[in-house]
């Protein structure tokens, strides 16, 4: 009797599953459908269905995924842009009748031709030849005698400046007359000084304007001192012939003097002047070597660069198309050039003729004059003179 009542609860338990299931089955499958959206963001339920009849889980793989596709760099364009700020800029072609400037010297001339070049690169009308040798100097004459040197690069290039840049192999001994001299001696420096004199009367028989570059501090303290006293022979001599001497220890060098390997270009900008090894000269150090240069490479050959100013003169001044005005008694004056070193030519100050006249001498005539110093006045603190009514004490 037991089994029968079980077995009818479990048929009665089957047929309220059986009616359970046709139920379900009757609702709208697209209440359970999901969009594909939807399963992207949500992770796929189960259903009553899959519990009963014993479905696996849908995978989430199975549900399709949008892939992100990243933009490809265009490297073409890329190289392009790269290359356009790179590129250097273009070199104008020099004029046929530009006029010459020859480099002569050792390594350091060779980097000074190469910054000057880079300077008036812009420059049609200037042109730099470099004719250095970097073994050379005034000492070892039978490896190149530049004085002998010079007429023949004169004779070939026609040059309208030359620049001089030597010293930096000269700390050596120098011969004489069968004699060897030790460097910086008194019969080293009488000669040396003499080879100098030398080879500025080379350029100056030639009547050839010439520029004598000195030499820069190096990172031995013994080389930068014996830069500094050739520096002293090449000023002191180009004095005394009238050559021109250009002193670049400034732009190499610290406050103190001493030498940098790092400063600032010619925009001012900190970069590095000087090599590894204490004595070469980066892009930045050549240029800017040349810069002291340049001002008065411009006074002596002029160029591009002062077209507007060498050439001022009263004919270029457009009196008949300046505008009519009713002042009268207006003195017409030339322009006033700014190369010319006596401006406008006066001696005397404008209002020379105002300064008070005075009978006899002035103070100022006193001590300049004669050394005399006018007496204190009386009763200053200065004023040791004795009362004309005092009588000495005691």
């Amino acid at each position: 009797m037991a089994a029968q009542s079980h077995t009818q609860s479990g048929a009665s338990s089957v047929k309220r599953l059986i009616v359970l299931v046709l139920a379900l089955l009757m609702i709208p499958l697209s209440d359970f459908a999901m969009s594909a959206a939807q399963a992207q963001e949500f992770r796929q339920r189960r259903s009553i269905l899959d519990v009963i009849l014993g479905r696996p889980q849908a995978r989430q793989r199975d549900v399709e995924r949008p892939q992100r596709v990243r933009p490809r760099r265009n490297a073409s364009k890329k190289r392009n842009v790269q290359s356009v700020k790179t590129a250097p800029a273009a070199v104008l072609a020099k004029k046929d009748d530009a006029r010459k400037i020859v480099v002569i010297g050792d390594f350091m001339a060779s980097g000074l031709a190469d910054g000057l070049a880079a300077a008036f690169a812009q420059d049609p009308t200037i042109s730099v030849v470099k004719e250095t040798d970097g073994a050379s100097g005034l000492v070892r004459t039978d490896h190149l005698d530049w004085p002998k040197t010079l007429l023949e690069k004169i004779d070939k290039h026609k040059p309208s400046l030359i620049v001089i840049m030597l010293g930096s192999n000269d700390r050596q001994e120098i011969r004489t007359g069968g004699v060897t001299e030790r460097f910086r001696s008194e019969g080293w420096d009488r000669e040396y000084q003499r080879r100098v004199d030398d080879l500025a009367a080379t350029a100056t028989r030639a009547g050839i304007p010439f520029i004598w570059t000195g030499l820069p501090s190096f990172q031995s303290s013994s080389l930068s001192a014996d830069a500094a006293t050739l520096n002293n022979v090449y000023r002191t001599r180009m004095e005394a012939v009238g050559g021109t001497f250009i002193d670049i220890w400034d732009g190499f060098a610290d406050e103190s003097g001493k030498f940098i390997a790092t400063g600032s270009d010619i925009n001012g900008q900190p970069v590095r002047l000087r090599g590894s090894d204490g004595v070469s000269l980066t892009k930045a150090g050549k240029r800017k070597m040349a810069f002291y240069l340049e001002k008065d490479i411009i006074r002596l050959l002029g160029g591009d660069a002062m077209s507007t100013l060498v050439r001022l003169d009263a004919t270029g001044l457009p009196l008949d198309a300046a505008p009519k005005t009713e002042l009268h008694e207006i003195t017409a004056l030339p322009p006033i050039s700014l190369s010319d070193p006596d401006l406008d030519g006066s001696t005397e100050l404008l209002d020379q003729t105002l300064l008070p006249q005075t009978a006899g001498k002035t103070p100022r005539d006193l001590l300049i004059e004669r050394g005399e110093t006018a007496p204190a006045p009386a009763g200053r603190v200065d004023d040791y003179r004795w009362p004309a009514n005092a009588k000495p004490a005691g």
